[in-house]
Parts: C-alpha cells; sequence; structure tokens
C-alpha cells in the first residue's frame, strides 16, 4: 500500500511554474507571501515579474533593517517608510535603503517623517530607477531654504533623478522659488506634480510688499510666475497637475490653462475656493483634453461650469462635484451623455435629486457615461425611485456605489440595488436609517404588505390642521418606525427563495452599513457572506450580538478592516469565536464596545497577528496593562487608541 502510494507520487508530473503562476494571480499579496513557502517551485512562482509591482510599508525602527536586507533580493520595489527622524536608526535605515534597493526603487514615500538634509542627499543620489517620489509634508527638508544650495549635490541627484515621473510636494510650508527650482531642475522629465496645500502667491508677494513677479526667484516663497515658468519648460511631459488647497484665483488658473502646448489630462483643484464659473469655462476651452477633474469644494461653481465641462471635456473619465453647494441638477444629463465618463462624483451636493442623472442615462439613441463610480454621499433628495431607476440604467457597469446619509433611501432601494446592481465590488449605505432587515433579506414587498394590513383603518383620527379637516393617516412618529422583527419562519423562507436579497452581491469588497440602526442577527448572520469581502463597517448598530460578529468571521475570512465600534452586545465571547478566522486583520475597532474586557484582547494576540490599528477606546473593562501586552505580543501594531479605558472618566 505504501509502495503503490510513492510510485504514484513519483509519477505525478509537476506543475508549469506558468500555471502556478496563473493561480497565484489570484491570491492577495500576503498569501502569496504564505504560498511561496508551500515549495522551491512555488516560491520561484511568487517571484515572477508580474508580482514585483508590490509596495511595502512599514515604519521606521530596528526589526526593519532585516527587512530592507531581505527585499535586496528582488528585482524591483516600492517602499513607503513612516516615522523617520534624525537619530541614528533612521539614518541607519536610509543606508540600507541606498546600498541594498538603489537601483531597484521604483516608488519611495516618507509619510509623517522628520528627516535631515544630509540623510536625504546621502541617500536620492543612489536611487537610479526611481519613478516617483512623495516629499508630503518633509519641512525639515525645506525650512533652512538650503536644500540642493550646492552645486555638487545638484549634480549627482540629477543624474540620479533623471528618469523621475512623479513627484509630490504637497502640504510644504516653506517650499520657495529657489528651492523648487532646485529641485524640479533634477527632475527635468516629470508627468505628475503635486503641490496641494503649498503656499503659492498667486496675486502679492506678502514679504516683499509688491505683486508677484516683480522679484525674480524669492527664498520666502513660491510664486506663480515660477510655476508658469516650470510648466513651460517641462510641457512636453507634464500631463498631471495638482493645485487643491492653494488659493489660486480665475486669473492664475487661466494664466495656468493658457501655457502654449501645455496639454494636461489630469487636473486637481479640490478645495480652491476662489474659482469662478468663468474661470472653468477659461479652463475648459484650452485644456479640452482632461480626462480627471476634480473641482470639489470650489464653492462659487454653480452649475455654469457642469454645462461647460459638458460641452467642452468629451474625452473626460473622471469628474468630481463634491461640496459644490451651489450646483443644481441643472446640467448634469448633459455630464452624463458623455460616453467616456467613468466615474461621478457628487456627494455633499445638496440640490442634487437622480432626476436629471435618469433623463441623460435614458435619451433613446445617443451616447450615455458607463460609470462604474457613482458617488451620492449625503444628497438628502436621492430617494427610493431615483435609485431603482439608476440601478436599472448602470446595472452592466456600476462596480461602486455610495449612498451615504442618503436619508429617504429605503428596503426598495436595497432590492433595487441587489437585483440589478450585482457586479458591485462596493457598497456604502451608513446612516440609511430606514434600511431594514427586511431590506437586505430581500423580502421587503412582503414586510411592507403586511405592515400596511396591521395598520388598516385603525389609526384612522379626526384632526384640525390649518383649516383642513379630514381623516388621514397621521404621521409616524420615532418611536412607532420600529420595524417588524423578523421571526424564524421569514428565516426559513427566505433560504427557500430565489428573490433580490443582498446576498447577490457575491463580488462585494467592501461594505458599509454603519448606523442603519435597524439592522439586527437576522439580516447579518444571513447575508454577510463574501469569501471577497475586504472592509466591513458594523459600527453604531446597537441590536447586533455576538452571533453577527461570529457569522461575520467564518464567512468573510478575507476581511482586512472591521469596525464594530458602538455596538454593545458584542462581547468577549463573540471575539473569541471571531478572532481564529481573521488572520488577515489589520484593521480592528471596538470602541465604546462596554462589554469586551482583557479575555479579547488576549485572543487578537493569539490570532491576529497581522494587526496594525486597533480602537478600544471607552473600552471601561479593559485595562492598561493588557494593551501593554498587546503591544508587545504583535509585531506589525503601528497604532492603538485607548483613551478613556479602564473606566477613566472622559470629562476629566
Amino acid at each position: 500500500m505504501d509502495d503503490s502510494d510513492g510510485e504514484d507520487m513519483a509519477e505525478a508530473p509537476a506543475l508549469p511554474v506558468e500555471i502556478i503562476v496563473y493561480i497565484l494571480s489570484f491570491l492577495h499579496a500576503s498569501d502569496r507571501k504564505e504560498a511561496s513557502l508551500v515549495c522551491r517551485s512555488w516560491y520561484y512562482a511568487s517571484q515572477d515579474l508580474c508580482f514585483q509591482n508590490v509596495t511595502f510599508s512599514f515604519p521606521a525602527s530596528a526589526s526593519s533593517l532585516e527587512l530592507i536586507r531581505g527585499l535586496g533580493r528582488k528585482k524591483c520595489c516600492s517602499l513607503i517608510i513612516s516615522q523617520l527622524d534624525g537619530f541614528s536608526i533612521s539614518r541607519s535605515l536610509l543606508v540600507e535603503v541606498g546600498v541594498c534597493l538603489g537601483s531597484k526603487l521604483e516608488s519611495l514615500a516618507l509619510p509623517g517623517s522628520s528627516i535631515t538634509e544630509a540623510s536625504l542627499l546621502a541617500l536620492l543620489p543612489c536611487l537610479t530607477s526611481l519613478r516617483r517620489l512623495d516629499l508630503r509634508g518633509l519641512d525639515s527638508l525645506f525650512m533652512s531654504g538650503a536644500f540642493l544650495s550646492r552645486e555638487e549635490h545638484r549634480q549627482q541627484v540629477r543624474s540620479a533623478l533623471c528618469g523621475l515621473e512623479e513627484l509630490d510636494l504637497s502640504d510644504l510650508r516653506y517650499l520657495s522659488d529657489l528651492t523648487f527650482n532646485r529641485l524640479t531642475g533634477c527632475t527635468p522629465h516629470l508627468h505628475r506634480l503635486s503641490l496641494a496645500g503649498c503656499h503659492i502667491a498667486f496675486e502679492f508677494d506678502p514679504y516683499r510688499g509688491c505683486p508677484v513677479g516683480s522679484v525674480e526667484g524669492s527664498s520666502a516663497l513660491l510664486s506663480l510666475r515660477n510655476l508658469r515658468r516650470l510648466l513651460m519648460e517641462q510641457k512636453s511631459t507634464l500631463m498631471a497637475l495638482d493645485l487643491s488647497r492653494t488659493s489660486i484665483t480665475p486669473e492664475s488658473l487661466r494664466t495656468v490653462a493658457q501655457v502654449k502646448d501645455l496639454v494636461l489630462q489630469e487636473l486637481i483643484l479640490h478645495g480652491c475656493k476662489e474659482l469662478t464659473d468663468y474661470s472653468m469655462e477659461v479652463l475648459v476651452k484650452h485644456q479640452p483634453n482632461l480626462h480627471k477633474l476634480d473641482i470639489s469644494g470650489c464653492t462659487e461653481l454653480t452649475s455654469r461650469s457642469v454645462e461647460a465641462v459638458a460641452r467642452g471635456l468629451k474625452s473626460l473619465r473622471h469628474l468630481s462635484l463634491s461640496r459644490n453647494w451651489r450646483i443644481t441638477e441643472k446640467g448634469i444629463a448633459d455630464v452624463l451623455s458623455l460616453s467616456s465618463l467613468r466615474s461621478l462624483y457628487l456627494s455633499e451636493c445638496l440640490h442634487i435629486s437622480g432626476t436629471e442623472m435618469v433623463k441623460g442615462l435614458q435619451v433613446p439613441n445617443a451616447p450615455r457615461a458607463q460609470l462604474e463610480t457613482l458617488n451620492l454621499k449625503s444628497c438628502t433628495y436621492i430617494r427610493d425611485l431615483g435609485v431603482f431607476s439608476l440601478a436599472q440604467l448602470l446595472g452592466d457597469t456600476l462596480r461602486e456605489l455610495d449612498l451615504t446619509s442618503c436619508v429617504n433611501v429605503t428596503d426598495l432601494s436595497v432590492c433595487a440595488i441587489a437585483t440589478y446592481l450585482q457586479k458591485l465590488v462596493v457598497l456604502r449605505l451608513g446612516w440609511c436609517k430606514e434600511v431594514t432587515d427586511w431590506g437586505l433579506l430581500g423580502m421587503v414587498q412582503k414586510a411592507e404588505c403586511e405592515l400596511s394590513n396591521e395598520m388598516g383603518d385603525k389609526d384612522l383620527k379626526f384632526t384640525r390642521t390649518f383649516g383642513n379637516m379630514g381623516f388621514f393617516k397621521p404621521p409616524r412618529l420615532a418611536f412607532e418606525e420600529r420595524p417588524k422583527l423578523v421571526t424564524q419562519n421569514d428565516l426559513e423562507q427566505f433560504r427557500r427563495q430565489a428573490g433580490a436579497s443582498l446576498l447577490a452581491l457575491s463580488r462585494l469588497q467592501e461594505l458599509d452599513l454603519s448606523a442603519c440602526s435597524k439592522l439586527t442577527d437576522s439580516s447579518i448572520t444571513q447575508v454577510v457572506r463574501y469569501p471577497d469581502l475586504h472592509c466591513l463597517s458594523l459600527s453604531m448598530l446597537s441590536e447586533i450580538t455576538d452571533a453577527s460578529l461570529a457569522s461575520v468571521a467564518w464567512h468573510c475570512r478575507g476581511l482586512v478592516s472591521l469596525t464594530l465600534s458602538q455596538c454593545p452586545g458584542i462581547r468577549d465571547h463573540g471575539v473569541a469565536q471571531a478572532a481564529p478566522y481573521l488572520h488577515r486583520l489589520q484593521h480592528l475597532s471596538l470602541s465604546c464596545c462596554n462589554n469586551i474586557t482583557d479575555r479579547s484582547l488576549f485572543s487578537l494576540m493569539q490570532h491576529c497577528k497581522r494587526l496594525k490599528t486597533l480602537d478600544i477606546s471607552m473600552c471601561k473593562n479593559i485595562s492598561v496593562t493588557a494593551v501593554d501586552l498587546l503591544q508587545s505580543q504583535l509585531p506589525f501594531l503601528e497604532n492603538i487608541h485607548y483613551k478613556f479605558i479602564g473606566g477613566a472618566d472622559p470629562s476629566l
């Protein structure tokens, strides 16, 4: 028996590496890492070039040195290193990056860091393959104004960064004309440039008391004239520009848009509150090839800008109009006639009801947008009829839908989504407080019918209101809106039916049901069963218990982020049941869950080794001792929020 088994094993042909690579391509990066430990052939397959574009993110620490040395065996990689400072550990880390990864590093970001000029100047000449450099918020580099002031340093950096394509200089308080010119002079072929949140003087130099441009090469601020000079020099390669959260004026935008032979494909102007409709019309006229335009938070813009965009940007793929409170439905139908449009963001556009969107998508024999992303967050005029119509019209293409805080959305909308939008990957229904178990279970018609039968004529009352007299059903009060509870018989019927429950969205990777306060275990345990789900938020669901948590963990083992804050029904038993199935979990929020204790932290220590962030704020039954032990046991834990634990008084 044993001999025959051995012969069969010896004769079994090995899978070609190409087949193993194909199989591994369906796995998450962390799972490919585990699979690479199976055998030598699986390891070689996991090192295939198609898997090389992986970004490694970690904080600066002594243990990171060994990680960087190990990455030296890869052909290429990208790094995000946070919390670097001027101490020896950070300096040693940057030296190792230059030595081990110098010719292999394609992207480098240093968020939340405060490094010295000398450390970065020692590193940059080694990074000969760098394509993206993120220096956002690194004020320590530019505070003195001496960064790259020496010619020999500029020559070394220029020879290394001549192939740099993306440069992020966002939120640099001390960026000036001099330092900007020195750095961009070393990067002659930029494709993307971000100056979001920088202090750019567009009209007046407050330091010299004169108009910008009167003095060349300011050492105190970054000027419009200097930016325009860069655009003219690199107009042949520059495609994307981010000027978000700057004080750019309509005249300044016109100056940027009219740079001769500059052909932008992406322009981000988020939060530029001084822009006007006329400036948008000029922009559209001179930059008609834009593929992406973000004018969210530009509060002076009206529907006139929307109409200009629809007329002039025929190749537009991504448009963000979020938080533009003056925009109405006018022009939205024209925007949706752009056949190239793939994503539309209308969050907090308070006058949007969806009527014109439906009209724009219903025009017969006319091109229409093939939307993949639609964001209607806080559009309070959106109702069931609009959602139903949009779901029918966008069923073949839509992948991401955000209806957060659309307070008039009910179970009918949920059923429409489950019926027509079965290719959804992201669904956000947070704060849709009219959504109940019936909607998630796809049994809304039965529920509504029974409710109306129960009401009958019993509640008819004779009432006099401002001269109008008659018999009518009174408006429902808050304490009367509790939905009819789902019984065990209802659940049995749900299992037998082929209705449109949320279970039909089998491709979901992100689901937000926060503050849908009428949801209970009845629907969560039956519907939230998505094997590819990565992010789930069930915060502020006061009716769910350990049963929901255990069911979610069993059916959604790929979860990376789980939010359960302010769920009083979650206890230690539920965490103990769920933790063994949540090996991939990296972000967990249990704040204000007062029924969990130190036992829950012990369960997390034992099973959730990849945890990066944990929020246990205001959990009165957790001790500081257990928190300290947790921090010592989890190697990847970066942030733990534990304010007011152990019964501390939050008012102190």
